[in-house]
């Protein structure tokens, strides 16, 4: 304990190594300071403007699509702009349901483009009875936002139950098990619930499948 007590006492500043820290601002400003002893250095350090960003961007495709069903796919928008994808999955017919996102394949896939926007208080409700008509068409359907996270999941969500008669836990489920990253805003997963009960929809189409 004596020999510790000493070591202590006997302890400099100036024997502490030279210490870098790199701080990323979020508006991408980006900073090295530089500790020696008990001073300190603080030095910006420039970066090409194309990358000062707060974060990482993620530039990889999100290829990933989830069968709900034989002729019902779940994906993103970089799914529906990928052509050896389309390919691969048989798809006939592309259900968009993102905002602002183009058809870039019309001559070759049936379209069906219904904007929604991605915000709690969206009406989805008039939007299913639509979605639910083109998606019972003969074909391999992919319905698709911009992230394949929460419009196209609740579209499909909306459509097993009001096609399906499935629950809302149970559509969720298998929406989820096909892409596990779904996530439906809380005013569509609200809107959902009461959809099935107030407004069963397009009874006269759910034949597809069965």
């Amino acid at each position: 304990m004596q020999s510790l007590a000493r070591e202590i006492q006997s302890f400099s500043r100036s024997r502490l190594k030279k210490q870098c820290t790199r701080v990323t601002c979020l508006s991408g400003r980006r900073i090295i300071e530089t500790w020696k002893g008990s001073s300190i250095t603080v030095e910006e350090e420039s970066a090409p403007a194309d990358t000062a960003l707060g974060y990482i961007p993620d530039t990889t495709w999100d290829l990933q699509v989830g069968s709900v069903r034989p002729y019902l796919l779940l994906g993103s928008q970089d799914s529906a702009h990928d052509f050896a994808t389309l390919q691969k999955h048989k798809v006939s017919h592309i259900l968009n349901v993102a905002f602002g996102v183009d058809n870039v394949f019309p001559e070759l896939f049936i379209y069906k483009t219904v904007s929604i926007l991605d915000q709690p208080d969206t009406d989805l409700t008039q939007h299913i009875p639509d979605c639910c008509g083109f998606i019972t068409q003969k074909g391999v359907v992919l319905v698709h936002c911009n992230t394949g996270v929460s419009r196209a999941p609740a579209v499909i969500i909306g459509y097993l139950m009001s096609c399906d008669g499935l629950s809302f836990d149970d559509a969720m489920s298998l929406v989820r098990t096909a892409r596990p990253n779904s996530a439906p805003n809380p005013g569509f997963v609200d809107v959902t619930k009461v959809h099935v009960t107030l407004e069963p929809c397009c009874e006269h189409f759910c034949t597809q499948g069965l």
